[in-house]
């Protein structure tokens, strides 16, 4: 478990960046070795022969010894600016090599390594902190996801699912009431956002991934909760749910991470609440849920084109269970709500009743069976049981309940066109209840 001041990460190389990973460290190394930094002791140095493979080029190796020169040439010019401390890589990063082929080389490390890059300098430090680097990667594409998730109360785990490394993010600063409140979750940039209500009134907890740190959040613009969301990027919307009063609702809104603004959005066709959010195609869409005057689940969606600021119905989008082998009796306010998530533009459903995993048909409008959830993925009515999109695969967490705690298991399966063949990704002592779930991608 990785606790730290900031940034949860490590000094180790990551698998999925390893060429690239593996240039800008060596690369400084060199540096620090020809300015005199440090020198490696032996023992650590047999480590990185071990450690790293000779993954840099034959090119990238002569832009290494043409920096080297650089550096051997201006020594008396680098002497001069190490007395002027980090302020003499204000401007270029990494000098030799000036600041625009830097910040390239740093968007191609993983987002584990930057703590260790990080802790070079202030320079590396303020281009991390100020989120100026998750922007460049959003940019060009480069994106890793890591799944955000509670199984107590006030505590929160971070999971990366390439080095297969668990986080324990710092407590929630928050009161009892909160505690107990209905509670929404939304990861959005490089945000994770916690909604709930305190005594008097709703409030927004908000976790930095730049600060390792919680603080309040921005409000949404009208107080809401049991409402379905998605985000994408820096985006997210919310829509539906219900009001403090318990009216159920039809608005919408935007969040911007970029800014931390909300803007209201035109209202939905159908109030809902309990309602589940996803973007596909590069629209919203809201599922499921309850209405206004009936106690039966909702069997429409509706989808909002960002582009046309409108709302379409899509009727019986998504059709309730009506008995069967393995289907409870329970009433829609005591179900969770939908189980859904969208990979390549793709959407599939969890079906905790039967324990099924299905795909959604865009051109017929149905739903076909693929294939059985994990055997541990138990929930009480769909509450207790995470499926998310993380990237390119389907997770699922959950874990059976016990008297004295429980196992959380985290499952993945990347869809190729057959039955789900899950893959245990990790497992370990835990509630064994999930409370809350997001993923964030950046």
């Amino acid at each position: 478990m990785l606790e730290g001041p900031s940034y949860l990460v490590s000094r180790d190389l990551p698998s999925s960046c390893e060429q690239e990973s593996t240039w800008i460290y060596n690369t400084f190394r060199v540096i620090e070795l020809s300015n005199g930094k440090r020198r490696l002791e032996d023992g650590e140095e047999i480590g990185l022969r071990k450690s790293f493979k000779p993954l840099i080029s034959l090119q990238r190796v002569e832009a290494v010894h043409v920096a080297n020169d650089n550096t051997l040439a201006q020594t008396d010019h680098s002497n001069n600016q190490r007395q002027h401390g980090d302020q003499s890589d204000s401007s270029s990063l990494i000098h030799q090599i000036g600041r625009d082929l830097s910040i390239n080389c740093l968007l191609r490390c993983s987002r584990s390594d930057y703590g260790s890059i990080a802790s070079l300098n202030r320079s590396f430090r303020s281009l991390i902190c100020n989120g100026e680097l998750y922007r460049l990667r959003r940019l060009t594409g480069i994106i890793e996801h890591w799944v955000y998730f509670s199984c107590n109360l006030f505590e929160w785990e971070a999971f990366d699912p390439i080095r297969r490394r668990w986080m324990h993010l710092p407590t929630m600063d928050s009161n009892e009431c909160f505690m107990c409140s209905d509670k929404e979750s939304l990861a959005v940039g490089t945000e994770l956002l916690v909604f709930g209500k305190n005594i008097d009134a709703h409030v927004v907890y908000k976790y930095s991934i730049l600060t390792n740190s919680w603080s309040f959040g921005k409000k949404t613009n009208t107080p809401r909760c049991l409402f379905g969301s998605a985000s994408l990027g820096e985006i997210a919307i919310v829509a539906g749910g219900c009001d403090s009063m318990g009216r159920c609702l039809s608005s919408a809104e935007l969040y911007n991470s970029e800014t931390g603004t909300w803007v209201t959005l035109p209202s939905m066709k159908t109030p809902r609440k309990m309602c589940s959010g996803v973007f596909m195609d590069g629209k919203f869409y809201v599922i499921g849920g309850i209405g206004v005057g009936n106690p039966n689940e909702l069997t429409c969606g509706e989808v909002y084109d960002l582009q046309t600021r409108t709302w379409h119905e899509i009727p019986n989008m998504f059709p309730a269970l009506n008995g069967g082998v393995g289907v409870n009796n329970a009433p829609p306010t005591a179900k969770a709500p939908p189980l859904l998530a969208v990979v390549k533009n793709e959407l599939y459903a969890a079906y905790h009743e039967e324990q099924e995993v299905r795909k959604y048909d865009k051109v017929r409008n149905l739903w076909v069976t693929i294939g059985r959830l994990p055997e541990q993925a138990s929930s009480m009515n769909g509450w207790g049981l995470a499926f998310r999109a993380c990237g390119d695969q389907l997770i699922v967490i959950g874990g059976p309940r016990a008297a004295y705690g429980g196992m959380i298991e985290l499952n993945s399966w990347v869809p190729d066109g057959g039955p789900p063949q899950w893959n245990l990704l990790a497992k370990k002592h835990s509630g064994g209840f999930v409370y809350n779930c997001a993923v964030m991608g950046c």
